[in-house]
């Protein structure tokens, strides 16, 4: 005979969800309090077909991270504007048209999810972050938002600590 479970079975009594809200990221160079929203990394494995007669397999081939999308509130002092200009300026200066080697304008971040009480349950360690796009946005008189920088950053590998 069939068991009816009871609905208090069924739902664990310890579940607390990681919040969307509750996340620290920590660039160099850029203040943490800046972060409006952060996309978590994501990865694309190139596919490999094999044909075989009147079939294919496919396999995993080489992965790849696809740019991280975040957004910064850009307050008036200190500026987030001129944070994201002097990190772009160690890869281009527009002055002078000078390059600056990777290892001057590659760097590190964390991308932190915290729980209710500000513990880090969730670790994102990104290596060789750079701003790959960068849009200071559109202003306009009819809107009320504040002004924010969008980035797009490229990484060369991440791991997810915990």
């Amino acid at each position: 005979m069939a068991e009816t479970l009871d609905v208090v079975d069924m739902i664990p009594n310890r579940y607390e969800p990681k919040r969307k809200f509750r996340f620290i990221l920590a660039i160099e160079g850029l203040d943490s309090y800046l972060a409006k929203s952060a996309a978590r990394p994501q990865r694309v494995f190139e596919e490999i077909t094999i044909d075989w007669i009147n079939s294919k397999r496919y396999l995993a081939g080489k992965h790849e991270f696809q740019p991280l999308q975040i957004e910064l509130y850009d307050p008036i002092a200190p500026s987030g504007a001129q944070q994201v200009e002097e990190w772009l300026r160690l890869n281009f200066e527009s002055v002078s048209g000078r390059s600056g080697y990777a290892d001057f304008y590659k760097r590190d971040m964390q991308l932190k999810l915290l729980d209710p009480i500000g513990t880090t349950v969730e670790l994102w360690e990104l290596k060789g972050c750079w701003p790959k796009d960068v849009n200071y946005n559109e202003l306009a008189y009819d809107n009320n938002d504040a002004a924010w920088v969008t980035l797009s950053i490229r990484f060369d590998n991440c791991v997810l600590q915990y």
